[in-house]
């Protein structure tokens, strides 16, 4: 299975690679290709919410193009594996903005 280059040495993070899957929308996540004939992306219109590409079913676990993020590879210096460093926030948290206010 292709890996992203950046992406952090599975063995040093005691996590095996996961294989490739089909979420709900029938997009491959995680096969390194990027383009699904399923995507919203390929298929986009006025009419499209996108919203439905949001959540976990969007990211594979262990081969996913975020690592190349200049963002990432600062985790990954600044120890992310080597001192188990966990961010603190939630994927995908606004860092000042709380877009949940008042959706309760």
């Amino acid at each position: 299975m292709p890996h992203q280059i950046d992406a952090p040495e599975r063995a040093e993070a005691e996590q095996k690679l996961e294989k490739p899957f089909v979420n709900r929308y029938g997009v491959m996540i995680g096969d390194s290709f990027y383009d699904s004939a399923n995507s919203p992306l390929n298929n986009w219109s006025k009419d499209t919410d996108p919203a439905i590409m949001a959540g976990d079913e969007w990211v594979h676990p262990t081969n996913d193009i975020g690592w190349n993020t200049p963002a990432n590879q600062e985790l990954l210096e600044g120890g992310y594996i080597e001192e188990g460093y966990v961010p603190q926030s939630g994927r995908f948290m606004h860092p000042t903005k709380d877009v949940s206010y008042r959706k309760d």
